[in-house]
């Protein structure tokens, strides 16, 4: 499928970009999807909750009261799960919530979601983008020229670029990554997709 490509100012600049088919015109897997962005919110986990249980506080194990005829529940020591400052039962321990995929699980994922942006029409192509110095206003006037100010947009760049990427870090709902980061949850939770022009090749070449 055919893209125009578009300049800093929002204009088409008279050319077309060529999608490949086997990237972003895709039959979307949704399991896929759903699996991929499983896996990156779990990694965000850190999995340190933690409380102490009886066998793990420190304090005395004399029994307290009498086994029978109290009319109470039986404890053994100050440590019961009953007592105020007792252990805890059944409480969280320190863990890895980290799952396993698969990489051509993973593969496409990505080629899924880019293809339901494809299709949507929410993916833009743009020339070139580089600033010689950060300037949040430079960037701002981009979205405003493409008419995405208030919308979350993904600018996927053609490897690292610091400006770029200073220019965008202040403003809430734009995100700027490189080629080799991006991943099925960034891509499905930006409304519109900015891709730099030199920058498909190798998204291509990495999903193919």
């Amino acid at each position: 499928m055919k893209v125009p490509v578009i300049n800093i100012k929002g204009k088409t600049t008279g050319r077309e970009v060529e999608l490949s088919n086997k990237v972003f015109g895709i039959e979307p897997n949704d399991h896929a999807v759903y699996l991929d962005v499983k896996q990156f919110l779990a990694n965000q986990r850190q999995g340190n909750a933690k409380t102490k249980e009886r066998a793990e506080i420190k304090g005395s194990t004399r029994k307290i009261k009498k086994q029978k005829g109290t009319g109470t529940a039986r404890a053994g020591s100050i440590k019961n799960p009953l007592f105020r400052g007792g252990g805890t039962v059944f409480g969280p321990r320190t863990r890895d919530y980290g799952i396993k995929l698969n990489k051509n699980v993973k593969k496409l994922a990505r080629k899924s979601a880019l293809s339901m942006k494809l299709k949507s029409k929410s993916i833009y192509v743009i020339e070139s983008l580089d600033f010689k110095t950060p300037k949040t206003k430079s960037f701002v006037d981009i979205l405003s020229a493409v008419g995405l100010d208030a919308k979350k947009t993904l600018f996927v760049l053609d490897g690292l670029n610091k400006n770029v990427y200073l220019s965008a870090r202040n403003l809430n709902k734009s995100e700027v990554v490189s080629d080799s980061e991006i991943s099925t949850y960034k891509i499905i939770n930006a409304q519109h997709l900015v891709i730099e022009e030199k920058a498909i090749e190798k998204i291509e070449n990495n999903l193919v």
